[in-house]
């Protein structure tokens, strides 16, 4: 499974980077604003900053909602940079723009993904990824996990080369369910991430370990 860091903070992405499990980044224009990147080349070469850091695809997200807004955007975000994949939504003008990049080679990431059937038509337009969001289902009281389930078994019928990126992941157990599933992808902040480096006897076992160390040392 693939560990994508879904932030637009420059600091937490290289530190997953330095963890060595980075494969990508996703963002959208809230994650932009709380970091304060405001303004449309400010938010370009804030892609670009990304894509300098990462060795992966950089989800890159459009703001239009019609059909040649998404294209000229679309388009303008592919240029800067061969990592950046084009974000959007899932809606009939959306789907018209994913078969549009994917009859040109550019990536796309079909966003805002709730049902199974959405996922079916993101896959038969052509889109590279989608992104059902699995927190904020169980924010409602639905299963994120059960619609993963829902996509995978459709996914796996008809061979569709789209690859299934988890999105909205809000703590370890997340991770662990998704990887359990066989999701492509998942994205995520660091410190879900970084929440599967935890456990008690770890650290107690460290603790004992470097105590008695000390111990058999004492007299040297």
């Amino acid at each position: 499974m693939k560990f994508f860091i879904d932030t637009a903070n420059l600091a937490q992405i290289e530190e997953a980077q330095k963890l060595g499990i980075l494969d990508g980044v996703t963002t959208n224009p809230s994650l932009m604003a709380k970091e304060g990147i405001v303004g449309k080349e400010t938010v370009l070469n804030h892609y670009k900053a990304i894509c300098d850091i990462v060795d992966g695809d950089v989800s890159a997200e459009v703001i239009a909602v019609d059909f040649d807004g998404m294209v000229k955007e679309g388009e303008e975000l592919a240029s800067l940079h061969p990592q950046i994949v084009v974000k959007i939504p899932m809606i009939k003008e959306g789907l018209k723009a994913i078969k549009y990049f994917s009859e040109k080679n550019i990536k796309t990431n079909c966003t805002l993904i709730f049902s199974a059937g959405q996922a079916l038509l993101a896959a038969k337009a052509g889109a590279t990824y989608i992104s059902p969001f699995i927190g904020r289902l169980d924010d409602i009281s639905s299963s994120g996990m059960h619609l993963i389930n829902e996509i995978k078994e459709i996914y796996n019928h008809y061979k569709f080369d789209t690859q299934i990126l988890a999105a909205s992941v809000r703590h370890t157990m997340h991770i662990i369910e998704c990887a359990k599933l066989g999701v492509d992808v998942m994205t995520g902040p660091l410190s879900a991430i970084t929440g599967l480096l935890k456990h008690p006897l770890t650290d107690s076992g460290l603790k004992t370990f470097l105590e008695d160390h000390k111990k058999s040392n004492a007299g040297n």
